[in-house]
C-alpha cells in the first residue's frame, strides 16, 4: 500500500510517514520491499494512517470506522485526496490482481455498497443509467481485468450517491442501476475464475434488484449466478439457482426466463439428468422464438440468438448430442460479433469436446490447443482455462495430445 500510494497516487513518503507515525526513510524501505511490519504496535497506526478497516488486517474495527468509511484502496491524508488520486490508487490496487490489495478493494467496494443500500440517495440518474448501459455491451475487446477495474472505480464514485434523501421513484431507479453494475462485476469475476467474489457480488446484485422491485432483473441475477457453480464443478447447486430464477421469472417470455432455462439445461446435463436437460432445452427454444427485439438485444442483460446457441452448445456437448451440438456451435460462431475472444474460444473448446466424444482425440486436442493458445494471456484464466483443462484430463491418455498439454503448461508458467 505504501508503494501504491507513492507511485500511483503521487503521495510523498514524508506524508505517508506523518500519517502513520513512522520515519520517511522507514516508509521508503517498506515500499521497496526492504523489511517487514510484524508487530501489532506498528500495524495499528499504519491501519489508521492509511484508513485500512480493521477487518482486513485481523483487527477489531478501528475507532474512526464509526465516523467515516474508507476502503483499503482509498487513503485519506491530512491534505485530502482529490477524486483522481482516489481512482488512481484504487486502479493500482486492482492492477495487482485478485489477491492482496486487489481483493481487499473489491470486497470493500461491495461492502460499501451493501451498507449504502440502507440509506437514501441523490444522484444524476440519467448518467448512471447510461453508464450501466455502456457496460452492458460486454468486453468489446477489453481484457476482463480492465473491465473489472472500470466497474469498481465507478462503484467508488457511485457510493456517495446513496447518502442523501430522495424520492421513492429515484431510489428505485438507482437501486436498479446498482443491481445491474453489481451483476456485471460478478460476471467478470466469474470469467476470471474468482467464484467466491462472484457469488458475493451476485448476492449484492440480487439485494439491489429486490429493492428496485424489478423481478425480471432479480431473476436475471439468479440465472447468471447459477453459472458460477455450473462452471466450477457444482451442477446441483447451479440447477437449484436456475430453478429459483425460472420460478421468479414466471411463464411469460423474457430474457431472464430464457436464460434460466438454458442454464438449467446445462446444469441438468452436467449432473446427468438427461430428461430434465432436454426438457429445459425445449422450453428455452420455445421462449427464444417469442422474445421481443428488446429482450433479444446483444447485451449482458438480453438474450440474443447468439447467446442462446452458446448455451445450447454447452448443454448438447455435455449430453453427447454431438450432431446437434456441431450445428449450434457453427451458428454461434457465425453470430459472435468481433471481438468476442472468450466466447469464440469457449465454443471451439466445446467443439473439441464433441470431437473427443466421437473418438477423434487428436483433432480435439488440436482444435482446443489452437483456440486456447491464440487467446491473449489476459483471457487464458478462469473459465477458459477450466474448460480446456477439463477436456485435456479426459483425453490425456490418448496419443498426440501434447500440443494441448504444452499450451496449458505455458499459460500456467
Amino acid at each position: 500500500m505504501f508503494a501504491l500510494a507513492h507511485e500511483t497516487a503521487d503521495i510523498s513518503y514524508n506524508k505517508l510517514a506523518e500519517a502513520c507515525g513512522l520515519k520517511a526513510e522507514r516508509v521508503g524501505k517498506l515500499a521497496r520491499g526492504d523489511g517487514a511490519v510484524t508487530t501489532l504496535a506498528a500495524i495499528e497506526p499504519i491501519a489508521d494512517g492509511l484508513r485500512i478497516p480493521g477487518r482486513h488486517l485481523g483487527l477489531a474495527a478501528r475507532p474512526w470506522e464509526n465516523r467515516t468509511s474508507a476502503s483499503p484502496a482509498r487513503m485519506e491524508h491530512h491534505d485530502g485526496d482529490d477524486r483522481m488520486k482516489r481512482r488512481n490508487l484504487l486502479r493500482g490496487a486492482l492492477a495487482t490482481g485478485l489477491t492482496g490489495a486487489g481483493t481487499a478493494a473489491l470486497t470493500a467496494a461491495r461492502q460499501d455498497l451493501d451498507s449504502a443500500l440502507a440509506d437514501h440517495p441523490t444522484a444524476d440518474l440519467s448518467y448512471w443509467e447510461s453508464t450501466a448501459e455502456r457496460y452492458g455491451y460486454g468486453y468489446n475487446g477489453k481484457a476482463p481485468a480492465d473491465v473489472l477495474s472500470g466497474l469498481v472505480l465507478d462503484f467508488d464514485d457511485m457510493k456517495p450517491l446513496f447518502t442523501a434523501s430522495q424520492t421513492i421513484t429515484s431510489r428505485t431507479r438507482l437501486c436498479h442501476v446498482a443491481a445491474q453494475m453489481a451483476g456485471m462485476t460478478a460476471i467478470v469475476l466469474h470469467d476470471l475464475g474468482d467464484h467466491r467474489e462472484a457469488h458475493a457480488w451476485f448476492h449484492t446484485a440480487r439485494r439491489a434488484a429486490d429493492e428496485s422491485g424489478d423481478t425480471g432483473l432479480h431473476a436475471w441475477a439468479l440465472a447468471r449466478e447459477a453459472m458460477v457453480p455450473l462452471n466450477f464443478g457444482a451442477p446441483a447447486a447451479a440447477a437449484d439457482l436456475a430453478e429459483q430464477s425460472r420460478h421468479l421469472a414466471g411463464g411469460r417470455p423474457s430474457a431472464a426466463a430464457a436464460l434460466a432455462c438454458a442454464v438449467a439445461a446445462r446444469a441438468y446435463a452436467a449432473h446427468g439428468n438427461r430428461d430434465a436437460a432436454l426438457a429445459a432445452v425445449t422450453e428455452a427454444e420455445h421462449l427464444v422464438d417469442r422474445l421481443t427485439p428488446q429482450q433479444a438485444t446483444d447485451t449482458w442483460f438480453g438474450y440474443p440468438e447468439q447467446k442462446h446457441h452458446v448455451h445450447l452448445s454447452q448443454a448438447l456437448t455435455l449430453l453427447g448430442e454431438t450432431e446437434r451440438a456441431y450445428a449450434t456451435q457453427s451458428r454461434a460462431l457465425e453470430l459472435s460479433r468481433s471481438p468476442s475472444l472468450m466466447t469464440r474460444a469457449l465454443i471451439s473448446i466445446d467443439r473439441a469436446t464433441c470431437l473427443a466424444h466421437d473418438g477423434e482425440s487428436e483433432e480435439a486436442a488440436r482444435v482446443a490447443a489452437q483456440a486456447y493458445g491464440e487467446l491473449p494471456p489476459a483471457y487464458r484464466t478462469g473459465l477458459t482455462r477450466t474448460r480446456a483443462l477439463t477436456l485435456y484430463r479426459s483425453i490425456q491418455t490418448s496419443p498426440d495430445t501434447g500440443q494441448l498439454r504444452d499450451v496449458l503448461a505455458e499459460s500456467a508458467a
